[in-house]
């Protein structure tokens, strides 16, 4: 039996890319898209909007940014060019039902009448059901040295806009 060639450098640039490939498909299961969408589109549906539709692309942003983060877990923004929620919890069995159900939580903050936040954040809630969103791509990943979970969703379009109403 002859020993195997070596790759070109076409070759090893396809294995390459078939390892991100593999390598990123995992990151978000069925599941977690699920525990993802299922809230948000609950909320959604709840104010009569249409629900919200996995990207795969905005999937793949989310999942950049987090593994930007991965190493201090700070909750600071992409300043990309999508609408973008952050989430931190300490430990590492924070789920993304948990993340969005916590963004979730600031509708009762928000005063639709006066289009502001009563006492504390809403924002997160608002991207939710900001009416001309359709899309959403999400991550989460286990931050380095024990520093805890960070769960992304990106948003598009992009909502919270100012002086203009969710829905």
């Amino acid at each position: 039996m002859a020993p195997p060639k070596p790759m070109n450098g076409v070759s090893v640039a396809i294995a390459a890319l078939i390892l991100l490939l593999v390598a990123c498909c995992h990151c978000v299961d069925a599941n977690d898209q699920q525990q993802f969408m299922a809230p948000q589109n609950a909320a959604r549906a709840h104010l009569r909007l249409r629900p919200l539709v996995w990207d795969a692309k905005l999937a793949r942003y989310a999942q950049w940014w987090a593994n930007q983060r991965r190493g201090d877990c700070a909750l600071i923004h992409s300043n990309g060019p999508y609408g973008e929620n952050l989430f931190w919890g300490s430990g590492n069995s924070w789920s993304p039902a948990q993340a969005a159900n916590g963004w979730l939580s600031e509708a009762r903050s928000y005063n639709y009448y006066s289009n502001s936040c009563k006492s504390e954040m809403c924002g997160h809630y608002t991207q939710i059901v900001w009416k001309s969103t359709q899309r959403i791509g999400c991550a989460h990943v286990i931050c380095n040295g024990g520093g805890g979970v960070f769960l992304a969703c990106s948003y598009d379009p992009p909502g919270n806009f100012l002086g203009r109403r969710p829905y």
